[in-house]
C-alpha cells in the first residue's frame, strides 16, 4: 500500500516560514545563490526559485521540490549576470503550488522587479479586496502579490520612492529582498519579526534570512539589516534609508526556539549558544531524578546538551533520526504501530534499556508525536521518561509568518499541564519557563515577540480577520507582554 504520511503524524512541528537570499556584484550570482538556498532548505522545502539580472534585463526559474531537485547546471547557466535573488518557500498564506512560488517578477511603469518574501501580511485580504475593486486582477492566492500591485500603482518617480510608498501601506511581518535589472534592495519590518543579515563576499554583498547561508559560500557576516531599514546595493555601494515610523522590536523568539540552524546567527545572537542556555535553564527549573538526557533529533539537541551540562548527567543519542524521509511510502496491508514516527525515528535500545531518561524536545505543538515517542523509549526498556521542553506551551497560533494549527489543535491551549503529562504517557512533564525564555534570549521581553506563548499580538488585525481569530484574542503593545 502507497501512504502519504500526515504533516501531524510525522512532523509535529511549527513549520518553518521561507529563507530568501540576495547577492550584488558577483560573477557567478545564481550559484552563490544556489547555494545560498541550499544552506536554507529547512526554512521551506515545498518550492524554490532564483532571479537574476545580467545588469540590463531579469530573468526567473522557480519550480516546486528541493533546492537541489530544482535546479541543474544548463538552468544556472541560463541565469547570467552579477546580481540575483532567491527564494525557498513554505506556504503561510497561499496554496502550495508553482504559481505562488518565488521570486515574484514583475514588469511595470518603474521596470522589472523581482520580490522574495519571508513573513505574512495581516492585512493583504483587506487590501487585496481594495485592489481588485480598483480593477488589479490576481495571478496567485500569496499575499506577497498584493505589495507588487501596490508597487506597480505607485505614481513615484524612482524605484526607491515607489517601494516606500508600497510598503507604507502594509501591515504584519516581512523581511524582503527584492532586485531591479541593476540593484538588490533589502528591507525588514518595523518590527523586525523575522531575521535579515548583511554579509561580504570579497567585493559582493550578501543578504540572507540567516548567516548559514553566508558560510557556505566564505562570506563573512557584516550586521543586520535593522527593522524598518530599506537597504539598497548598487554600483555606487550601500545605502540605508529608515522611512518608516519607530515601532516596539517584536523579533520572533520561535527563530531560537526551533527554526534558525544552530550554526547560524539570527538577531546578533548565536543560535546554538541560546538553545544550550535554555537547555540549562530548563535543568534549573525543571530537574530530574534520572540517569541519562536524549534529546529528540535534530532540534532538540543543543538544549539536551545544556540540559545534561547543568544536570550534571550524560547525554546520550537514544533516538537515531533519518535524513532521508519524504512524505509517500510502500506501507505494508498489516499496520505497522506508529508507522509515520518510526520511519523518522528509531529508539537505540542499548542507551535506554533500564534508564530513567529525561526526553528534551523545543517544543510540543499537537502532542500526537511526542505521545508515540514516549511509548517508543519505553518499549525499548526505559523505566521512566521525563519530558523536558525547552520553550513555554505554546498556546496561540503565529499570523506573523509561521504556519501554525488552530487555537483548538494545540494540545497546550485546551489542557491542563498535567492533562498533557496523561496524555503522553509520560512520569514528568516541564516546559521552560517565559522568563527563562527571555533570560535566555539576553533580553527585554519588548524585543521579541511571543504570541505563540500569550496570545498577546503586537500588530492589530483587521476587524473582519480579528472576529474570525480563536479566543482569547489580545491585541496589545509589546512592550506589554506578561510573564
Amino acid at each position: 500500500m502507497i501512504r502519504r504520511i500526515s504533516q501531524s503524524c510525522m512532523f509535529d512541528k511549527l513549520h518553518e516560514e521561507c529563507g530568501v537570499f540576495g547577492i550584488f556584484g558577483h560573477p557567478e550570482a545564481s550559484k552563490m545563490a544556489y547555494l545560498g538556498l541550499y544552506a536554507l532548505q529547512h526554512r521551506g522545502q515545498e518550492s524554490a526559485g532564483i532571479a537574476a539580472s545580467d545588469g540590463e534585463r531579469l530573468i526567473a526559474y522557480r519550480a516546486m521540490g528541493h533546492v537541489a531537485d530544482v535546479f541543474t547546471e544548463a538552468e544556472l547557466a541560463r541565469l547570467q549576470g552579477r546580481l540575483a535573488v532567491g527564494h525557498v518557500r513554505y506556504s503561510t498564506a497561499g496554496a502550495s503550488k508553482l504559481i505562488n512560488a518565488q521570486p515574484m517578477l514583475i514588469d511595470c511603469q518603474h521596470g522589472q522587479i523581482a520580490l522574495c518574501h519571508n513573513g505574512n501580511l495581516v492585512n493583504a485580504s483587506e487590501l487585496r479586496e481594495a485592489l481588485s475593486r480598483g480593477g488589479a486582477i490576481f495571478q496567485t492566492s500569496s499575499d506577497s502579490e498584493v505589495i507588487l500591485h501596490l508597487y506597480a500603482r505607485s505614481q513615484a518617480a524612482h524605484v526607491e520612492e515607489a517601494i516606500i510608498e508600497s510598503l507604507s501601506q502594509i501591515r504584519g511581518a516581512f523581511s524582503l529582498v527584492l532586485a531591479t535589472a541593476d540593484r538588490l534592495i533589502a528591507v525588514r519590518d518595523p518590527h523586525g519579526f523575522r531575521p535579515l543579515a548583511i554579509g561580504r563576499l570579497g567585493e559582493a554583498t550578501v543578504v540572507a534570512s540567516e548567516t548559514c547561508a553566508m558560510d557556505l559560500i566564505d562570506a563573512t557576516w557584516v550586521r543586520d539589516v535593522e527593522p524598518g531599514e530599506i537597504v539598497v546595493i548598487d554600483a555606487s555601494g550601500l545605502r540605508s534609508i529608515k522611512p518608516f515610523a519607530p515601532a516596539a522590536i517584536s523579533q520572533c523568539v520561535f527563530e531560537h526556539v526551533y527554526f534558525a540552524r544552530p550554526d547560524s546567527y539570527v538577531f546578533g545572537e548565536s543560535v546554538n549558544a541560546v538553545r544550550m542556555t535554555f537547555g540549562r535553564l530548563l535543568a534549573r527549573e525543571s530537574p530530574a531524578e534520572a540517569d541519562v538526557v536524549v534529546p529528540v533529533p535534530d532540534s532538540g539537541v543543543c538544549a539536551a546538551t545544556g540540559y545534561a551540562e547543568e544536570a550534571g548527567l550524560p547525554l546520550r543519542m537514544g533516538l537515531i533520526r533519518n535524513h532521508y524521509v519524504g512524505r509517500t511510502f510502500i506501507e505494508p496491508q498489516q499496520s505497522i504501530r506508529h508507522f509515520g514516527v518510526k520511519v523518522k525515528l528509531n529508539p537505540v535500545r542499548s542507551v535506554l534499556d533500564g534508564q530513567r531518561v529525561v526526553l528534551v524536545d523545543d517544543s510540543i505543538v499537537r502532542g500526537t508525536t511526542s505521545k508515540k515517542i514516549v511509548r517508543m523509549i519505553k518499549a525499548a526498556g526505559a523505566r521512566e521518561v521525563h519530558v523536558r521542553i525547552s520553550c513555554p506551551p505554546t498556546i496561540s497560533p503565529c499570523y506573523y509568518g509561521v504556519d501554525t494549527p488552530r487555537r483548538s489543535e494545540l494540545i497546550a491551549a485546551t489542557h491542563t499541564l498535567e492533562e498533557i503529562r496523561k496524555y503522553l504517557e509520560a512520569d514528568s512533564l516541564c516546559y521552560l519557563s517565559l522568563e527563562g525564555l527571555l533570560v535566555g534570549v539576553n533580553s527585554h521581553r519588548s524585543q521579541y515577540c511571543t504570541s505563540c506563548y500569550t496570545g498577546h499580538y503586537p500588530v492589530p488585525f483587521p476587524k473582519d480577520q480579528a472576529s474570525q481569530l480563536p479566543l482569547p484574542l489580545k491585541l496589545v503593545p509589546p512592550s506589554s507582554h506578561e510573564p
